[in-house]
C-alpha cells in the first residue's frame, strides 16, 4: 500500500510538471496512454486480453485525440519534448498505482486511500510551503479537494479497481476527459464543438463496447452447461 502511495505521488508530481511545459490538452492525450500500460501490466501477471478489447482501447484513445484536437493544433511550448516525457512517466506511475491496488484486494479501499494519503504527507512535507492563513484563504475549495476529490473519489476508484478486469478499467479511464469537457461547459459556459462531441461519442462507444463485450465470441450453450455442471 505504501508503494502504491509513492507511485501515486510521483504520478501527480510528473503530471503537474508536464502541465507547466505543454498544453493541458497535449498532456491529457499523452497521459491517457496509461490504460494501455495498465493492460500490459495485467498481461504480465497472467491476465488475458483479446484483440477485440485492444481494438476498443485504441478507439477510445482516438476519441481522446479527437476530443482535444483543437487544443493540440495551437502549437507547443519550447519544452514540449520534456513535457511529453513527464506525462508518459506520470501515466506509468498511475498504472503502477492501479496495479498495486488490484493486488490489495483483501484490504478495504478506504484503508488503502488512508495509507496512501499519509505516505504522500510524509514525502511532500519537506517540500511544502506553508500558506499564510487568513479570512481570504480558500478553505472551502481546499476542503472540497481533500474530502471529495481525494477521500471519497479514491475510495470509489479503488473499490472499482479491485472488482473489475484491467481492460474494463482501462476503457473507463477514457471517460475522464469527456466528463472534464462537459463540466467545463456546465460550469464555465464553454460550448462544445462538433469535433468535441464526436470525440466524446467515440470514447463512450468504446467504453460501452468493452464493458458489454461487443465483438467477443459468446460461449456456446453446451459449453456453459458443462461449466455449470462442473461448478
Amino acid at each position: 500500500a505504501i508503494l502504491g502511495g509513492v507511485a501515486l505521488v510521483i504520478n501527480w508530481l510528473l503530471l503537474f510538471a508536464a502541465y507547466e511545459r505543454v498544453s493541458i490538452g497535449l498532456a491529457t492525450v499523452v497521459y491517457n496512454t496509461q490504460p494501455f500500460m495498465l493492460v500490459l501490466m495485467g498481461m504480465l501477471f497472467g491476465e488475458r486480453v483479446s484483440l477485440v478489447k485492444w481494438g476498443w482501447l485504441v478507439l477510445a484513445f482516438v476519441g481522446v485525440v479527437v476530443l482535444l484536437s483543437s487544443e493540440l493544433m495551437q502549437g507547443h511550448a519550447a519544452g514540449w519534448l520534456a513535457g511529453i516525457a513527464l506525462a508518459l512517466g506520470a501515466a506509468f506511475f498511475y498504472a503502477l498505482t492501479a496495479m498495486v491496488t488490484r493486488k490489495l484486494r483483501p484490504i478495504p479501499p478506504q484503508h488503502i486511500a488512508f495509507i496512501q494519503v499519509l505516505t504522500g504527507v510524509v514525502i511532500l512535507l519537506p517540500l511544502a510551503h506553508m500558506p499564510v492563513f487568513s479570512r481570504e484563504f480558500p478553505w472551502g475549495i481546499l476542503l472540497t479537494l481533500g474530502i471529495v476529490h481525494t477521500g471519497i473519489m479514491y475510495q470509489l476508484l479503488y473499490s472499482a479497481i479491485q472488482k473489475l478486469p484491467t481492460p474494463i478499467i482501462g476503457s473507463l479511464s477514457f471517460i475522464y476527459p469527456v466528463v472534464a469537457i462537459v463540466v467545463d461547459n456546465l460550469a464555465f459556459g464553454h460550448t462544445l464543438s462538433v469535433t468535441q462531441l464526436a470525440g466524446g461519442a467515440l470514447i463512450l462507444l468504446a467504453a460501452a463496447g468493452n464493458n458489454l463485450g461487443w465483438g467477443e465470441k459468446k460461449p456456446r450453450r453446451s459449453e456453459v452447461g458443462i461449466k455449470q455442471e462442473t461448478h
